[in-house]
Formats: C-alpha cells, structure tokens, sequence
C-alpha cells in the first residue's frame, strides 16, 4: 500500500501536506470521522481524493452542485485517476453506465448529489450496500445546518448515513462555518467523535478592500481597464442586478456575462463553462453562482453591493487566488444596502432566526465600517487571533492621522440621554443639528442639547456614531428599526471625561495592482518570462481545448509560472515543478519542454532549476540533470551516424525528446535544417507562423495537415530564428 505523501506525489505533484490535510487523511485511513474547516483554496479536495486512492474500495462524495463535480472529476481523470459522477444532467443510460462501474469496482471516486440519495426512497443508498465504499466525503458540510448561510433541505437525508454504514468513516468539509454551525454539522451527520480540524483563515495573498459606494459602475471599468488580462467575478444583490452591470461593462468592451437563478439551467452551465474556460473574462453573478468554483486562476472578486453575512462574503472572495498567487477582494459599502438586507433577514414566525441573522449582518457592515485591519477582523470572527498590521488591507495600507473626537461623542451620547435612549442615529442627527422637522417635538426643542451640533454636516455624525458602536462606546438594539443606547463606555465618556481618540483617513488606499506575495506553493522570486509565460497559457488553452476541460485542470497559473521562472529543460528538471507528477510528466511533459526549450535558445537563457528547493522528501532520480550535457550527449551520438530510433534507444528516452534535443543545434546553427527536413518545407511553415501574436505549433499543423509534422514545423521556427 502506497503511503499518502507517495500518491500525493505521484497523482497531484504535490511534494508535501498543507494544513491541516495530513492530520485529516490519517484520520479517515484509520476509518474514524473527520470535521474539516479550511478556507476556500486550502485544497480541502485532498483530505479525501488521498484517502481514497490508499483505501480498497470506492469512496462516495456528496457534493452540491453539477459544475463542481464535473470540473473535480475532469481534473481527478486528468491525473489519472478513476473518478466519475452521477447527477441530473445524465441520460438514464449514462447512470447506468456509472453505476455498472460502480459495481464491478472500478471507481475510485464517484460524485453524486445530495438528492440523488433521497430520490426513490433512498434507492441508491440501498445499492452501496452491495458495493465496497472506502469512505463518504461531504463537501459544503454547512449545507446540513439551519445556522448555515445556505441550508439545502436535500442534506438533511445525510443524518441516516452513520445509522446504515456504521464502519465507514464520513469526512464533512466546509470553507465558512462558525461555532453555533460547526456543531450543528457535526449532530446532524451523527459525526462519532470526530477528529475536528480547523485551519488558519487567513488567505495571505488575497488584498481586501473596501470602497464607498460612489460610481461603482466607473470605479470597476477603471479596475478592469487597469488588469486587461486578470478574470473575476463581480457579485451582486439581485437578478436585474447582475444583467444590467453585464451589459454595461459589455457596452464597455469587457468580455463579460450575467448569471442568475432566473435563466435556464443550459444557459447557466454554458457561461459558467465558458467561465470555466477562459472565454469569458468577467462572471456578474448573484450568489446562485459560485459554490465550489474550482477556477484557480480567478485573481478579484467585487461585491457590488454588500453580502448578508461574513460566512458568505469569506467563501465569496476565497474564490479568488485559489492557486496562490496575489489577488483582490473589493467590497463597495453604502449604508443604504444594510438597510435593505435587515428586511430580508426578518424571518416571519422565527424570532431566534431573524435574531441570529441581523446579529450576522450587523457583524458584517461592521466589518465594512471599522477602522481596524480588515484581516484581523475576518480571522477573529473565525476564533483565530491575528494582531493586525497585515500590510495588504486597504486600512493597513492607508495613511491615518489621530483625531480627538472627545467633545462630539459627548455631545451626542448626551443627547441620547436627554432623549432617554428611545430613538435610532436619523432622529438623534436631526435633533443634534437642530432641525425644524416635524419629527422633533416642542419638547425636544427645549433641551439644551438641541441643536448644538448644528456646526457638523450629517455624514460627520454618521461617521462618529459608526465608529462609537464599533470602537464600544455606543450600543444598539438588535431589531429592523434599532434604538441607541448608552453603555458603561458610554457613562465613563460622559461622566468621567473618558477620553475618544480615532484614526482620521487622510489618504485611503484604493485596489490597485498587488504587489508579490510570499504562499505555500513557491511562488518564484526569481524573474518571471512574462513572455514564455504567455506563451505556455496558449499552449495549455490548446490542450485543454482538445481534452474538453478548463485549462486550469491541465495545470493552475502557479505551475506555469513556476515553468517560465525555472526554466526546466528535460523530464527529470519537469519533476521539480509543484503541480507535474509523474502522471502529468509523461502525459504533458514533452508537450510543454519545446516551448521552454526554443524560449532558452532564443532568448539564450539556460535552465534555473537548481535556484528552486528540491521538492521534499522525493526520492532522486538517476538520470543526469545536466542539460547541456544531456543535449550533448545526442548531439554526439547523431553526428557519430545513429538514426533518431537508435539514439532513442541507446539513451532510454523517446524519439520525440531525441528531436527536441536536436531542435537546440538548428537553432544554434550546428545542425543544418537540411539534414532533418525537405527545406521547400519552411518557407509556408514561416509564413503562417508570421501571421501568429505567439507561434502556435498546433495551429500552423491544422493550417498546413497531415503533409507536415511537429518536428518540421519546429525545425522551421528555429531554422528562421537562427536566420534572424
């Protein structure tokens, strides 16, 4: 039996466990059940993909949406692994099909949705019991709570699973859930004790910004325009919403479309397909879209108006950056949008819920209102302490002077006294500015309160009330139409002369470009090729377009910049870059080596693989890593008279990498381009290839056909070079 880091290094090309993931699968191998929180991106797909690759047998996965499985199952294949799923975009036949391969064992994973075990009276439950299942996985875990942010009746079916397989360990995996929802999970799956694994909230290379929401429509335009070839996914409140913000930033010239639960399933999966795919750039989207959205390369997530709760928002924006490499979280704020959420959280004939709800929405617009380190407060909702100062939030970024605030927080706490904290902050403004509205009474007026705030605008009072509730010194009823009220902070204010100090914005950082940082996955500090690295995005499109998967799958945008920074110039140099097993080495490997090959030749770069940590723990290979003398070695072995086949043969690698070798001596003009092709051959290869932004062998061979083979048409591009 292989060991866990053995099939994570050969399936994923992965060197080592983040997380808490080793903890989690050497749990479930032991068959004991496991609750796993970590955030979006944290590669929670691991803590069961591994497990059932060591364990005998096919491991269930609930999971609630059809575009999830279908892309975890693309990826899964794509590494070589037996994996399939059951939904209802299946032809009966195509089921049938599944579960014959479920039956005979040959699946190591099979995805299936939450109502496919309640359809028919658990039909499909019964057939496992004939089946040999190594684990069930439950991802989206909230889905079964009540406290969740997004509850799905279907789950509730789950809570017999524990009854019917009492020895199979289930693994529930959630991105957002807090302590009350945690439990929760944990009682309706009937977890017996469970190994519970909470891992660090903090995304470090995603920015967070909040924005006031002011010409949200130009300040995205102006974003989008300033990131022309960054993908994202910009979330709005309502349907109409979504359609309208669509169309503009289409007017715009942004290739951009609309989702909502209000257009048919097929048009639904076709543009999150071509989201999927990279041939849409911008997804708009109402909360219908999103969950499980394995896009690696998504590198912003806007919030055009302001999610209900911090659950939501947490996993909305962890959908950014999932490969690691820097991204954008944008909030646009207005006061108004808490407003209308508080209608929407109003649960008629449940008050615990409608509680609890604006109790979380609260949480959230103080999120957005407060001066304090926006990471520091989404990780302490969380229970995990963080002491601010992250340096990639727009309030750590923004430059502050102190304010005292000492006299108007007086003033106003006093005239929540004198009025007997019986109103909210409009009534309490009015009457602080001395207004003449009918709401303020003959007997207000005759305060001596009244009006002496009449030197401040409306907004400044807004201001300060906001950051006296959120600083503690001012509290508020929790209901739709909310009451101030005076504290213990408050009374040391008023009758202590308590002093008030905040931090005055005077120069608020907005989004713009981010900067490198430093993730788990390596990213290089070395310089990065910018141009092989477009280069090597056109050749994985190509790929992912014949296997009819996003190109994501094939390898995330962090492996490809690995390529263009190491430069890897053979198969064993290929097996130091995070994200190329062994799988992927053959199958993909002398697909991309040309591309990095010609780019050294050309630009006379040579391989910087020994500037990258060895991949740990990973047994060497005896092979020679030396590039140039690998290439040499051929070199040799051609001149000395060998055909390609006999070199190949002698040298125990394949005929393809023998003319890639000999590729690098055309170019370098030691090999004549005579001796390997018909020469009447280059002139219509160069003339196609001139027409082309980045060559394109593929695209040159489909124009040309089958008269013309990869490696002529390689010969040709570096015979023309070697020219220039």
């Amino acid at each position: 039996m292989k060991s866990p880091l053995e099939i994570l290094q050969q399936y994923f090309g992965y060197d080592n466990f983040r997380l808490e993931q080793s903890n989690a699968i050497e749990n479930v191998i032991s068959r004991k059940d496991t609750f796993v929180l970590m955030p979006t991106g944290g590669g929670k797909s691991l803590c069961y993909q591994v497990p059932a690759l060591v364990l005998d047998g096919t491991a269930i996965v609930i999971s609630p949406l059809i575009a999830l499985m279908k892309d975890q199952v693309d990826a899964l294949r794509v590494n070589g692994i037996s994996a399939s799923y059951i939904n209802s975009s299946m032809s009966s036949f195509e089921q049938n099909e599944t579960l014959s391969q479920l039956k005979n064992g040959h699946l190591k994973l099979l995805y299936v949705a939450p109502e496919k075990l309640s359809a028919e009276n658990g039909s499909f439950l019964k057939l496992l019991n004939d089946v040999n299942i190594s684990l069930f996985a439950v991802d989206e875990a909230h889905c079964v709570s009540h406290w969740g942010h997004d509850f799905r009746p279907d789950y509730l079916f789950l809570n017999d699973l524990k009854k019917q397989f009492p020895k199979t360990p289930i693994i529930a995996l959630t991105a957002s859930a807090d302590e009350i929802t945690r439990k929760d999970i944990i009682k309706q799956l009937n977890l017996q004790q469970p190994l519970v694994l909470i891992s660090s909230f903090d995304r470090a290379n995603i920015k967070y910004f909040v924005q006031p929401k002011q010409s949200v429509l130009q300040n995205i335009i102006q974003y989008l325009n300033e990131h022309p070839n960054d993908s994202g996914i910009i979330y709005c409140l309502s349907r109409k919403g979504t359609e309208e913000m669509s169309n503009n930033l289409r007017e715009n010239g942004i290739n951009s479309a609309f989702y909502h639960a209000g257009i048919s399933s097929l048009e639904r999966a076709k543009v999150q397909e071509d989201f999927l795919k990279d041939k849409i750039r911008v997804m708009v989207a109402t909360i219908a879209f999103g969950m499980g959205i394995d896009k690696s390369n998504v590198r912003f997530v806007m919030h055009a108006d302001l999610p209900k709760n911090i659950e939501s928002y947490y996993q909305e924006t962890g959908r950014a950056g999932r490969d690691g490499l820097p991204s954008e979280a944008i909030l646009f704020y207005s006061n108004a949008d808490v407003i209308k959420l508080k209608r929407f959280a109003m649960i008629e004939g449940n008050e615990e819920q409608s509680d609890l709800m604006l109790q979380k929405l609260k949480q959230m617009s103080d999120f957005a209102e407060m001066q304090k380190c926006r990471r520091q407060y989404l990780m302490e909702y969380f229970g995990e302490k963080h002491d601010g100062n992250c340096n990639s939030c727009d309030y750590c970024l923004s430059d502050f002077e102190s304010w005292d605030a000492t006299v108007d927080a007086q003033k106003l706490l006093s005239a929540i006294y004198r009025l007997k904290e019986r109103y909210g902050k409009n009534l309490i403004i009015d009457f602080l500015r001395g207004s003449k509205s009918v709401k303020i009474t003959d007997y207000m007026r005759s305060l001596p309160t009244y009006g002496i705030g009449n030197t401040q605008d409306k907004n400044y009072w807004q201001n300060l009330i906001r950051q006296l509730l959120i600083n503690g010194f001012l509290s508020e009823s929790n209901e739709e139409f909310s009451v101030l009220k005076l504290n213990e902070e408050s009374n040391l204010v008023l009758f202590k002369n308590k002093k008030v100090i905040f931090k005055k914005v005077r120069e608020q950082a907005k989004a713009v470009t981010v900067a490198e940082i430093e993730t788990d996955y390596s990213v290089p500090n070395i310089d990065t090729n910018d141009e092989l690295f477009s280069e090597l995005r056109t050749l994985r499109r190509e790929i992912a377009e014949r296997e009819n998967v996003p190109p994501y799958v094939i390898f995330s945008d962090a492996t490809l910049l690995e390529l263009s920074s190491y430069l890897p110039n053979s198969k064993e140099e290929l097996n130091q870059i995070s994200g190329f097993g062994a799988f992927k080495i053959e199958k993909y490997g002398e697909l991309f080596l040309p591309t990095i090959i010609n780019y050294c030749i050309v630009h006379q770069l040579s391989s910087k693989i020994i500037e990258k940590k060895p991949k740990k723990k990973r047994e060497p290979k005896k092979t020679n890593n030396n590039t140039s003398e690998t290439f040499a070695i051929t070199f040799e072995l051609y001149k000395a008279g060998n055909t390609f086949e006999e070199i190949a043969k002698i040298r125990n690698l394949s005929i393809n990498t023998i003319q890639n070798h000999l590729v690098n001596f055309v170019a370098a003009g030691k090999i004549e381009a005579d001796e390997l092709m018909d020469m009447s051959k280059i002139e219509p290869i160069i003339e196609i290839a001139k027409t082309q932004t980045i060559p394109s062998l593929k695209a040159i061979k489909d124009e040309l056909g089958e008269g013309f083979s990869y490696f002529e048409i390689h010969i040709a591009i570096a015979y023309h070079k070697s020219q220039q």
